[in-house]
């Protein structure tokens, strides 16, 4: 018998356990249900504003086409400012409260009998964190290695330091976050706090044994997948760390020096893109009326579901090391199709960070004032749920401009990744022709998704 590699056994792990957590849900059920902000349909025939979206970032390629001084590329990307150390007390304090408000959210999660918007747990977990948290750190800078409770946790136990399998490399981080979402939207986390406490303290426990085992460091490096996010977003934000000091700098100033490591790496990349889109997908109306076809000739809810997922997840990844080989093929280059894919994945997460903006800005800002009320007075009757529909009408183009904004700075990071690249001109635009065509693929899909009413997906759990 041939061996299995351990990195397809990490995968074949986490597809049983999905599958298994499927046949247990029963249904789907998409987190946004009780946290979703409506939105009127656009004004404009829908083709013509997907053009048009797709036409602004082709333009924009064009445009940083015309920029062929490589000094100013260079002067761009390197321009930054020194910024205060915060202290050490600053930042033992910050880890403390952040294993205070993980305590807190486990407990309140467990014990407290109110559901949805009403319960603190709930608002923590998905206004203040997924929908705030997650935005600061491509807005403003990584601050999890600061703020990481399981990190502390582990920290503060003994390490077993046993070595970890370099030849995983980061697929258990891949595999950890297609189950993430998995759960997110197969399970009513969004509603039923004890489910939430329940999955948060598996996470916990399964976090901080397995940094126990092989140390803290390997773990969060290559298999945490929350880490692996905020440490991607990281090199987005205009703060980061250089040399062990804070720094300055232009957003997305650090994309055209990242070089990911691997395919791994790169797949990840692809992944986190990709798990953002079908978070919004599937609380589309075509989705929803799929679902309700597919489901009355005979398919199985959750298959479709997860068929989609599947498929999506693959198709995403495929397309883009098309575009490496095209750009290959175009620069006519002797570096390998996967290295090109290391060098331009980084260019993809400025459009992932302007669709997670898009996507949760409204739910955070509906929300806040329900956030401050239930924090104020945890004991006092729960207020009412908030009307989630009344958000102005200048919102929905603020969501579209930052899916735009996101598209337009991942297509200058990939100008000045291939100026980094290839010393000949030429060589940099061709080599972008791949990637910028998957963008316009991806801009045009964001956009149609940001633009289509919320539908509850259809089969959810009750």
């Amino acid at each position: 018998m041939v061996p299995v590699p351990r990195s397809r056994r990490a995968m074949r792990l986490a597809l049983a356990a999905t599958l298994g957590l499927s046949a247990w849900a029963g249904v789907a059920a998409a987190h946004s249900g009780s946290l979703r902000a409506t939105r009127d349909p656009i004004a404009v025939p829908m083709w013509l504003f997907l053009l048009t979206g797709g036409g602004v970032v082709g333009v924009s390629f064009l445009l940083a086409s015309f920029v062929t001084d490589r000094r100013l590329v260079d002067a761009v990307h390197d321009w930054g400012r020194s910024l205060p150390d915060p202290g050490r007390v600053l930042s033992v304090l910050v880890r403390l409260a952040a294993v205070g408000v993980l305590a807190l959210t486990l407990l309140v999660g467990a014990l407290d009998r109110t559901d949805g918007v009403r319960n603190l747990a709930i608002l923590v977990v998905w206004v203040v964190w997924w929908g705030g948290y997650v935005a600061s750190t491509y807005l403003f800078g990584n601050t999890w290695p600061t703020l990481n409770p399981f990190r502390t946790l582990a920290e503060a136990l003994p390490s077993l330091d046993r070595p970890y399998p370099d030849r995983l490399g980061a697929w258990p981080s891949v595999a950890g976050l297609l189950l993430l979402v998995w759960i997110e939207v197969v399970t009513p986390l969004a509603d039923d706090p004890r489910l939430l406490a329940a999955v948060l303290g598996a996470y916990t426990v399964v976090t901080v044994a397995g940094a126990v085992v092989v140390g803290p460091d390997s773990w969060f490096e290559h298999v945490d997948p929350l880490a692996r996010v905020f440490r991607f977003y990281g090199h987005l934000a205009p703060v980061g760390v250089e040399d062990g000091r804070l720094r300055l700098r232009l957003p997305g100033g650090a994309l055209p020096g990242t070089i990911l490591d691997g395919r791994d790496d790169v797949a990840f990349v692809v992944t986190l893109l990709f798990v953002t889109t079908y978070d919004g997908f599937v609380a589309t109306g075509p989705w929803a009326g799929g679902v309700r076809a597919a489901v009355g000739v005979g398919v199985p809810p959750l298959l479709v579901y997860l068929g989609a997922y599947l498929v999506g997840v693959a198709g995403f990844y495929l397309a883009y090391r098309a575009s490496a080989r095209l750009g290959r093929r175009r620069a006519d280059t002797y570096l390998s199709t996967t290295y090109l894919a290391r060098r331009f994945a980084p260019s993809l997460l400025p459009i992932a960070a302007g669709y997670h903006l898009a996507h949760n800005l409204g739910t955070v800002l509906v929300l806040s004032p329900t956030v401050a009320a239930v924090a104020a007075s945890p004991l006092a009757p729960p207020p009412s749920p908030p009307q989630l529909a009344g958000l102005p009408a200048w919102f929905g183009g603020l969501e579209l401009a930052f899916v735009l904004l996101g598209h337009l700075l991942a297509v200058w990071v990939a100008h000045a990744t291939a100026y980094d690249l290839f010393p000949s001109r030429l060589q940099a635009v061709r080599s972008q022709y791949g990637v910028t065509a998957v963008m316009v693929g991806y801009t045009m899909l964001s956009l149609w998704i940001v633009t289509e009413p919320y539908v509850a997906p259809p089969f959810i759990a009750s």
